[in-house]
């Protein structure tokens, strides 16, 4: 018999084969345990995407936990320990797809709120839990549709803790108090097909780029901030030709990235990006797609407040850190949410042989409830 609630719910999570846009029962699990606690439930689906949120309390301040409930898929099979979707304990790691990314933040998050509840049942403010199953996906009708749906409604959120895996090397060295933007380009140069050995009758595309994308690639956009590293600008694919060696191509299609800082807007990046291809006398489209924006959360009640709780459950100074991906709390911070995130160790997510150590569950847990009684006792 397990001794750890935090455990004992994680596992429950887990068994779930919740591989994006599927919550296959995660949300009912976590809404059956918060209604008990005093919780109004709603769910809220859009077309595909479950979405759960969930308020105790009508007043504010309102402190909001947020995450997601869908996992990336396994990958291949053969190459797991143990099977993704039956959770083992192994030397003390627990395995299992969503044991880093999120399932066990879910579980403290749960059971941190139950503790606090039953200590502090007129607590100050409100509680609330926005949950989705379209975080790993597109992103499309999952926290940012929820988001709207308050939005329309006047109902704020004052501060929101994201459980996303933030600790690097222990529980919680690192949080993330912001993100960069993201920012995505397909384009598509034009030339002319042709046979290899007369290539005065053909136009290669690929030529033709060459010196536009190194200097796109060679290009310093911004130095950064005190807050924030430098923009980046990342080739993810490349794509020419028919497969024959004897065919200059007709086009050719790059996808690129940036991910890039308060310094410049995405406006600024597309400008300068089409000024680049422009020199160069290129034939071009381009598709953009702005996956988010940059935010940051300043040092506040909520970074104090979490500071304080890692100080007394682990006995450490946290790192604030915009390092990383992206994270739904793209979509909480431009509502003037203060926004953090803090979870367990990172090292493993999207992994085969995703795992956490066991022994951190429970601190978790402590933090969590710790960051509640310091902004809602």
């Amino acid at each position: 018999m397990s001794t750890s609630e935090t455990l004992d719910l994680s596992l429950e999570l887990l068994r779930q084969p919740s591989v994006t846009p599927v919550d296959h029962n995660c949300q009912t699990i976590m809404a059956e345990r918060l209604a008990k606690a005093g919780f109004h439930i709603e769910p809220m689906r859009f077309g595909e995407v479950d979405n759960l949120w969930a308020r105790r309390g009508t007043t504010e301040p309102v402190f909001c936990f947020a995450g997601h409930t869908d996992v990336v898929p396994t990958g291949n099979l053969e190459d797991w320990k143990t099977q993704p979707f039956q959770p083992e304990i192994k030397d003390g790691k627990l395995y299992g797809r969503g044991s880093a990314d999120m399932k066990t933040a879910l579980a403290a998050m749960v059971v941190a709120t139950e503790r606090f509840v039953a200590k502090h049942p007129n607590h100050k403010g409100s509680i609330a839990y926005l949950i989705t199953s379209d975080e790993e996906g597109p992103a499309i009708n999952g926290t940012v549709k929820v988001i709207e749906t308050l939005e329309a409604r006047q109902e704020k959120l004052t501060w929101c803790l994201v459980g996303e895996p933030s600790s690097t090397h222990r529980l919680g060295d690192i949080v993330k108090n912001g993100r960069r933007g993201s920012l995505n380009a397909v384009l598509t140069i034009q030339g002319k097909q042709g046979h290899v050995a007369y290539p005065h009758l053909a136009n290669n595309p690929i030529h033709q780029a060459s010196a536009a994308l190194n200097e796109l690639c060679n290009t310093v956009w911004d130095q950064g901030n005190e807050y924030f590293p430098a923009t980046s600008f990342q080739i993810s694919n490349i794509h020419a030709g028919t497969g024959a060696t004897n065919v200059i191509p007709g086009t050719l299609s790059v996808t690129f990235n940036f991910r890039y800082c308060t310094e410049v807007t995405a406006e600024q990046l597309q400008a300068r990006v089409i000024e680049i291809l422009n020199k160069h006398k290129l034939n071009f489209e381009i598709q953009w797609t702005l996956s988010g924006l940059p935010f940051l959360t300043p040092v506040g009640e909520l970074v104090k407040a979490t500071q304080h709780a890692i100080r007394e459950v682990c006995g450490i100074e946290t790192e604030l850190s915009t390092s990383g991906g992206t994270s739904d709390g793209r979509f909480i911070a431009p509502t003037g949410a203060q926004v953090l995130e803090l979870g367990v160790l990172n090292a493993t997510i999207h992994q085969v042989n995703e795992h956490v150590n066991v022994d951190e569950l429970e601190p978790l847990a402590r933090i969590y409830e710790e960051i509640l009684v310091q902004l809602l006792a």
